[in-house]
């Protein structure tokens, strides 16, 4: 038997169960992986909530990094003893060990600790995908990224500037302010004393943006496309203040024709080729030190909870990671 999270019914932090499990043996195509550390994100608690649906009871989590126990039939790419880390899949992360497809699984390189590992999976490969094939961003470029101090926030900076892009980004307050320009935002705006639009014009001398990462949701959007140059791309990859509401296509036209994208992780990274060349590029960038994954809050797995608390409660920056 092995610890783990459950949910038999969604709702606030409260319905996070800590019980006992049986991880069990692997099916082909399957793998088992012990935890070392995991990963916490937003998106968990969409599911959560119920804002995404899961079939229940369930487990929670989509990241994590441990070692390799045992692998089913036909499973080449990894075996036992193999350090891995994973991002996506059936939610189940929050355990100490589990079964799970082994697609997931990549192999971590020994230069990148469990925790890292753990960490920044599926922030890093966000990144990956928003910065190089959802927008291929060139030098010189000048962009918007909400949330700039939050997890993702934090790597997107270090990855603009290590392609020599401008990022202005967004946050909630001084602190936040210089952490995001302690990683390599060119701009910062405390959206809290500053108005978004009106400072987006002052920085691009009224030319706007060609490209917002929007990971807000509701409360930022119509923001987020008055920002936008014409035939801008507005990439929506997050709900963090709600869902963003239904909206008139009109929208996008008064503003110059301006393109909208909602992309998944798990549509990018569908298949080995893809997800391996992406994580790939990950491992490229954090072992070379263009990029440094900050782990700021460490919770117990029984405490997930309050890292769920904190989470929402914007009271985070950088990564957050369960510990088992």
């Amino acid at each position: 038997m092995v610890k783990a999270i459950r949910i038999a019914a969604t709702g606030g932090p409260e319905v996070l169960d800590y019980v006992d499990t049986e991880p069990g043996t692997p099916g082909p195509g399957e793998a088992r992986v012990r935890h070392h550390a995991i990963g916490v994100n937003y998106i968990d608690t969409y599911f959560r909530s119920g804002l995404y649906k899961l079939d229940l009871p369930s487990g929670l989590g989509q990241e994590g990094a441990g070692v390799v126990e045992a692998v089913g039939e036909g499973v080449t790419h990894v075996a036992p003893g193999d350090r891995v880390a994973y991002a996506g899949g059936p939610s189940g992360a929050y355990s100490e060990a589990r079964v799970m497809p082994a697609h997931f699984l990549v192999r971590l390189p020994e230069s990148v600790s469990f925790e890292t590992g753990a960490a920044m999976m599926l922030q890093g490969l966000t990144v990956q995908y928003l910065f190089r094939q959802t927008y291929a961003l060139q030098p010189g470029q000048t962009i918007l990224f909400h949330a700039a101090a939050g997890g993702v926030g934090l790597i997107a900076c270090q990855w603009a500037r290590a392609l020599g892009v401008n990022l202005i980004g967004t946050v909630g307050s001084e602190e936040k302010a210089a952490l995001a320009r302690a990683h390599g935002a060119a701009h910062v705006i405390n959206y809290n004393t500053e108005d978004v639009v009106q400072r987006v014009l002052e920085i691009t001398g009224g030319a706007k943006v060609p490209v917002v990462y929007d990971s807000v949701g509701k409360d930022t959007f119509i923001r987020s496309l008055d920002c936008l140059q014409p035939r801008g791309l507005m990439v929506s990859f997050g709900n963090a203040s709600g869902a963003v509401p239904p909206f008139a296509l009109s929208e996008l036209a008064s503003r110059g024709s301006l393109y909208i994208t909602r992309p998944t992780l798990f549509s990018y990274a569908a298949t080995r080729p893809a997800l391996e060349a992406m994580a790939a590029e990950l491992f490229e960038m954090v072992e070379s030190g263009k990029v440094k994954i900050e782990v700021k809050q460490r919770f117990a797995l029984r405490d997930a909870a309050e890292a769920h608390r904190a989470l929402e409660g914007r009271r985070t920056t950088g990564s957050t990671v369960l510990l088992p």
